[in-house]
């Protein structure tokens, strides 16, 4: 018969519960408890101890003579009272401790099911809560299980279970059972009503969080990150500016000897952070962008957003970048959309624009080629085929059509 107290117990210290919550919870129950018995709570006191893990329910009615009960909700006879208490005497109150045995044992059993389920939704309640607030923050957890899709992961700080899903993992991820892991909170969802934490290692704030946790400076205010692009576990380029002139933004991220960028980048499975300076400056910070290659000259039309950028020959493929990462971020980082040419100063002479064997040259062969810095026939030919092979992803069969047609224009 004590199972709603010993419920009661084993919540009392909920452990995401506030005790004025936890309080005003218990009351609700009992008083529905009481209100299906006596048809009222009106005249009843129920008095918690989240301390001790206790309640106590009082019954208080008025002292009237015998035979002058009117209401028996609100008034007990004397001869009743002082069965009760023998120093009662009429007009004073009358408070009777109820029992829990007194309300059956279905009623006890009801009660304890409404407080289990209403003490789980306020658990459920205050970890959405909770962790909503905390969304863009990193938290270090212990590996749980090892899922197809995902991977469960406890807090460490909160104990709280939490998901990584392999969608939010990098590249060269791979973790066991009992891992330590970091991770940055992504956002709370909600699923078959109950509050899902779903982390990620991918997301841009997942980098800027462990810059702010290297680099004081970031964290200070001093230096502020203007914005983060990223393939994860292959390349990262962050913009950042200093407020303080005596302060170089790059070099305090980097720190000594790399030493603050170090840990990050191994963090990140050995992802490349390129830290540049950010500028109001459109033309420096799109040559800035493309570190590590070196820019010679820059052709901005800037109501299109787009930037034709000139480099020697040796410079193309580091502007490019290994599959495309160095060129594609440098073009999210700044908003523009970037072509590279060589600076070649003899394919000028004698040189046929790519654009003009369009009829024979399907599109989008023509911007893979330009995408590696190929914007002429002559400097498409200058490269062997298993090297135009390897940097287009084009077809070799794709490739020999294509050199034949462009070597055709200078057989003459």
């Amino acid at each position: 018969m004590m199972n709603l107290v010993e419920t009661f117990s084993e919540f009392k210290s909920g452990k995401n519960i506030d005790r004025p919550t936890m309080v005003r919870v218990l009351e609700d129950v009992f008083r529905t408890l009481i209100r299906k018995k006596f048809g009222s709570d009106e005249n009843f006191d129920v008095i918690v101890n989240t301390q001790k893990g206790d309640l106590e329910l009082w019954r208080v009615r008025e002292i009237v003579p015998d035979g002058e009960v009117t209401d028996d909700r609100s008034q007990i006879s004397i001869s009743e009272a002082l069965s009760i208490d023998a120093d009662y005497e009429v007009g004073e109150e009358c408070y009777e401790q109820l029992k829990l045995e007194d309300f059956g044992r279905r009623a006890i059993m009801a009660a304890r099911q409404t407080l289990i389920s209403r003490i789980m939704e306020l658990e459920k309640d205050e970890v959405f809560r909770r962790y909503s607030e905390r969304i863009g923050d990193i938290i270090t957890g212990e590996v749980k299980q090892i899922l197809k899709k995902e991977i469960l992961v406890v807090d460490d700080a909160t104990s709280n279970e939490l998901v990584l899903p392999r969608t939010e993992m990098i590249k060269g991820d791979f973790f066991r059972k009992d891992d330590v892991v970091r991770a940055v909170i992504r956002k709370v969802d909600m699923r078959n009503n109950n509050p899902v934490v779903i982390l990620s290692r991918t997301d841009n704030m997942f980098l800027e969080k462990l810059l702010e946790q290297e680099v004081p400076e970031i964290e200070d205010g001093l230096i502020s990150i203007k914005k983060i692009v990223r393939i994860p576990g292959e390349r990262a380029k962050v913009a950042v500016e200093s407020y303080d002139d005596r302060i170089d933004p790059v070099g305090a991220c980097v720190g000594m000897k790399g030493a603050r960028i170090h840990g990050i980048v191994r963090e990140l499975r050995n992802e490349n952070i390129d830290i540049v300076n950010f500028t109001n400056n459109v033309t420096l910070f799109i040559q800035r962008a493309l570190t590590p290659a070196k820019v010679s000259s820059i052709d901005l039309k800037m109501e299109k957003m787009h930037a034709n950028v000139y480099l020697d020959p040796d410079q193309v493929s580091l502007a490019i970048g290994k599959g495309g990462t160095n060129i594609k971020l440098a073009s999210q980082l700044t908003g523009f959309e970037i072509d590279v040419y060589r600076n070649n100063e003899e394919y000028e002479i004698d040189d046929v624009d790519l654009e003009e064997f369009a009829d024979e040259i399907e599109g989008w062969i023509i911007d893979s080629l330009k995408a590696i810095g190929c914007d002429t026939a002559r400097s498409v030919l200058s490269l062997s085929k298993e090297e135009l092979i390897r940097r287009t992803d084009l077809e070799e069969e794709t490739i020999e059509d294509l050199m034949k047609i462009l070597a055709a224009e200078f057989e003459d």
